[in-house]
């Protein structure tokens, strides 16, 4: 049901992004809100959003005052917590999780003069707009990475939802790691949970039960790098560096960098030329890279990675470039082409490589 409903809601928030808000009136200072799904600790998902805030914060000075609410849970406590800010005279709200986007539009109707901006959300309105790492860029390198460095051909990845971004993580991961190793495959465990450390440890302790020797996650805690580094197994962290956590055992990650966005979004704010519009920033744009490599990944593989970065930034190589097969074999998009956007917004199907079923909705 969750998918149905998601696709058949792109459409009209496809559609909301070729129109805009008319631009608020300039402010000499303003107040800008964020809200976490997870607390903000020292790494993950909410750490990064919240260093984003804080480099916002340095690069405004003065001009910008911030609040934040950490662990806030996705429904009715968002809704709640969210028009607290709004009601509490924030210029500006961001709300950093996907299933805060009906609150965030609901909220939105009732403060018209205040603009917010929903993470990872396909819903706009004329004061909401939304933005999204295009995190399928980094994941390819890091299944690159993966692939080279598996011994049992066979690597883990724990899975919060069953959504879109979630399945796009999970393709480009394999097909980067195939790109290097055609043998490998990769078993996903759901653990219906942005963050939930007790779960996704056990989902990561399971694949590796099953002979994964490299892991990964698409989930907001370290949990997956530390038991990795219990095992003495590999692991690609998440949103953030998270070497301290796998010494040995953490390969790279998957990072996000918000302070550029936060930052640009907040000045349009204060110059009076905010508009609701749909930001998807990957690799080029700064939003999104792979960490620095430990000492096990080799000279040879950084070098292949290396060469695939520049070659997305470029345009040269698409991580879902055809031919995109489907694991029950359908073609997706054949030699020559590339998924579109709109394309991508939609995968619901596993590509080949994924040895796991996807869950039905």
């Amino acid at each position: 049901m969750l998918k149905r409903t998601i696709t058949k809601a792109l459409t009209a928030g496809l559609a909301a992004a070729a129109f805009s808000a008319s631009a608020l009136a300039a402010e000499d200072s303003i107040k800008v809100g964020f809200v976490y799904v997870s607390p903000i600790g020292d790494a993950g998902w909410t750490y990064q959003h919240d260093q984003g805030r804080k480099a916002m914060e340095e690069a405004l000075g003065d001009k910008v005052t911030t609040q934040y609410v950490e662990n806030v849970p996705e429904g009715a406590d968002a809704e709640r917590v969210i028009q607290q800010l709004a009601s509490g005279g924030a210029d500006l709200v961001f709300t950093t999780s996907f299933g805060y986007m009906n609150p965030t539009i609901k909220v939105a109707k009732r403060f018209p003069d205040t603009a917010f901006e929903h993470a990872t959300g396909y819903k706009r309105a004329d004061n909401v707009g939304t933005y999204m790492p295009r995190l399928y860029e980094g994941r390819y390198l890091a299944g690159m990475v993966a692939g080279a460095k598996t011994e049992t051909n066979k690597l883990g990845f724990v899975a919060a939802f069953p959504i879109p971004e979630v399945i796009r993580a999970i393709n480009a991961f394999t097909r980067g790691a195939r790109a290097v190793n055609p043998e490998v495959a990769v078993n996903v465990i759901w653990i219906n949970a942005w963050y939930d450390p007790s779960k996704a440890r056990q989902a990561a302790e399971t694949l590796m039960d099953q002979g994964a020797d490299v892991v990964t996650h698409h989930t907001d805690s370290h949990a997956v790098v530390q038991a990795a580094a219990e095992r003495d197994k590999f692991a690609i962290a998440y949103h953030s560096d998270m070497s301290k956590y796998g010494g040995e055992s953490h390969l790279t990650a998957v990072v996000h960098e918000w302070g550029d966005f936060y930052t640009k979004r907040a000045r349009e704010v204060l110059n009076g030329e905010w508009s609701s519009r749909n930001v998807w920033g990957g690799i080029a744009s700064g939003m999104v890279d792979i960490a620095a490599f430990s000492d096990a990944v080799p000279e040879g593989v950084r070098g292949k990675v290396e060469k695939a970065r520049e070659a997305i930034v470029s345009g040269e190589l698409h991580p879902f470039a055809g031919p995109v097969v489907a694991k029950d074999g359908t073609e997706k998009a054949a030699k020559g082409e590339a998924l579109s956007d709109d394309e991508l917004l939609r995968m619901d199907y596993y590509v080949q490589g994924v040895a796991s079923k996807l869950p039905q909705q």
